[in-house]
């Protein structure tokens, strides 16, 4: 196959990570392939960056990567970063591109960021050779090539909030994956922001391994009763958000999500720990109505539903966990810079 040149000389593209609130763990394949799944998540004005520069012909190595390491080499298949690399491979490009990456949180942290980098970098090599792709084949070509190229152990919904932006029920069957929009008044979602905390729990992980046991318990249907019941949670979830009254909706999305976090912990014996677990507990001691842990599991980001007049309180019970200040967002992965 031919190689496509180059339309433009630099690209970058901003993509933003994900909190998911129900349904985590219904987006897997093991699971979705024999029941419907779904999940209810937002997107946050926290963000993964890629740039791709056109790189001259004037060094010895064809390609360039810095992220938290350097990479100079002569090939894709030479290339460690696997999600690079796969991609690359997979887009049939071969070099003179010099990559960076730059990210407003860390990784590992349960945010998405991994799926967020790989729907940024595709987006990226779309718009490098002048071409614009739909944000459903952006998440689906990032889904092909960490579940089918790299073989990580991944749901499906991160590269699914990633491209499209925005809070969103997403829904998973053997045939397809098709996003919607949570209908939601203006007042509740600014209720819905105002209420929710993240704090940072200073632990990182490989999801890929902390997963590892949920998926074969997915697998020999041992999760399959937790699992139809956080499904259900999903509608749940939309109900309240269209019915509840404004005095009553973060109290009982919370009481919910409490109850979905305490099903989520039954899927593996590594989704919580005793530092996680003693946090969440002083948290609702502090007023929180609940919350969860976003991600696999074992460390990240903490997520807490709270009425206003605790928040200082929780806060303060948690000082030892530094809080990200953040805001909903809705765009999903764009392009923000070219130059040709």
């Amino acid at each position: 196959m031919q190689k496509e040149k180059p339309q433009f000389r630099m690209i970058i593209s901003r993509t933003p990570v994900r909190i998911s609130f129900f349904g985590g763990g219904t987006d897997y394949p093991a699971y979705y392939q024999r029941h419907s799944g779904a999940v209810l998540g937002t997107t946050i004005n926290k963000y993964t960056y890629v740039s791709v520069n056109t790189l001259s012909e004037f060094f010895d190595h064809n390609i360039r990567i810095g992220y938290s390491k350097t990479e100079l080499v002569k090939k894709p298949h030479e290339i460690i970063h696997p999600s690079i690399r796969e991609c690359l491979l997979h887009k049939n490009i071969d070099g003179n591109l010099d990559i960076h990456i730059f990210s407003d949180l860390p990784a590992k942290t349960g945010l998405g960021s991994s799926s967020s980098f790989t729907v940024g970098f595709l987006n990226a090599l779309y718009a490098l050779r002048g071409t614009k792709t739909s944000k459903q084949k952006l998440a689906e070509e990032a889904i092909h090539v960490e579940q089918k190229l790299i073989k990580e152990n991944v749901g499906s919904q991160d590269q699914f909030h990633a491209a499209y932006g925005g809070l969103n029920i997403i829904k998973f069957d053997s045939n397809s994956i098709n996003v919607s929009p949570v209908i939601i008044s203006k007042e509740k979602l600014k209720i819905f922001q105002n209420s929710l905390m993240i704090f940072y729990t200073g632990l990182t992980r490989f999801a890929s391994d902390v997963v590892k046991e949920q998926i074969d318990k997915t697998e020999s249907k041992s999760n399959d009763d937790y699992l139809l019941k956080m499904h259900d949670m999903v509608y749940e979830a939309e109900n309240l958000i269209s019915h509840s009254s404004l005095e009553d909706f973060i109290k009982d999305l919370g009481s919910l999500l409490d109850e979905s976090w305490q099903l989520k912990k039954q899927l593996s014996s590594k989704i919580s720990n005793s530092k996680i677990d003693e946090a969440y507990q002083i948290a609702k001691q502090a007023g929180a109505y609940g919350g969860k842990l976003c991600g696999a599991g074992s460390g990240g980001f903490l997520a807490l539903l709270a009425p206003e007049n605790k928040k200082n309180e929780i806060r303060e019970n948690l000082k030892n966990l530094l809080e990200v200040d953040f805001k909903f967002e809705n765009q999903g992965s764009t392009i923000i810079y070219m130059k040709d």
